[in-house]
C-alpha cells in the first residue's frame, strides 16, 4: 500500500489556503471582506452576498475538520502553545509588542491552527499507525 500521507508540501498548501481564508475574511490593511461589507452596511448587494457565502463555506470546511481532529482541548492547547511562543519572542526581544503586530500574529496563528486541524489526522496516522474513522459501518 502506498503512503498517501501528505508531506511538507501538503502542509504548506493547507496553510496557504487557511491563511488565504483568514486574510480574505479580515486583515488590518482594509482590503478584506469585513471592510468591503462594512462600506455601505446594512445594504448588501449580490457580489457581497456571493463572496460571503463562499467564505462561509471555507470556514465551515476548515472549522469542522479542525474541531473533529483536534477537538476543543486540542484547539485550546494549540492557542496556548502559540501564545507562549509569542510571549517568549517578546520577552527575548525578537518581537516588538505593538498592537498591529499582534493582530497579524493572531491571524497567522489562526491560519496555522486551521491548517494543523485539517492535517492532524494524517500526522496522527503517520506517528501512531492508527487511522481516524468518522463513519461507523452499521452492517
Amino acid at each position: 500500500m502506498a503512503d498517501d500521507t501528505p508531506g511538507f508540501g501538503g502542509l504548506v498548501l493547507r496553510f496557504a489556503f487557511a491563511l488565504l481564508l483568514v486574510l480574505l475574511t479580515f486583515n488590518p490593511t482594509g482590503l478584506s471582506y469585513y471592510h468591503w461589507l462594512a462600506t455601505g452596511f446594512p445594504a448588501v448587494d449580490a457580489p457581497k452576498a456571493l463572496a460571503g457565502i463562499a467564505l462561509l463555506i471555507g470556514w465551515v470546511v476548515f472549522l469542522t475538520a479542525t474541531m473533529r481532529s483536534l477537538g476543543v482541548a486540542g484547539v485550546l492547547l494549540a492557542i496556548a502553545f502559540c501564545a507562549a511562543l509569542v510571549w517568549v519572542a517578546v520577552q527575548f526581544g525578537w518581537l516588538e509588542a505593538k498592537a498591529r503586530a499582534f493582530v497579524w500574529i493572531g491571524l497567522v496563528v489562526a491560519a496555522a491552527i486551521l491548517a494543523m486541524g485539517v492535517s492532524w489526522s494524517h500526522f496522527r496516522r503517520r506517528l501512531t499507525g492508527q487511522a481516524d474513522v468518522d463513519e461507523v459501518d452499521s452492517r
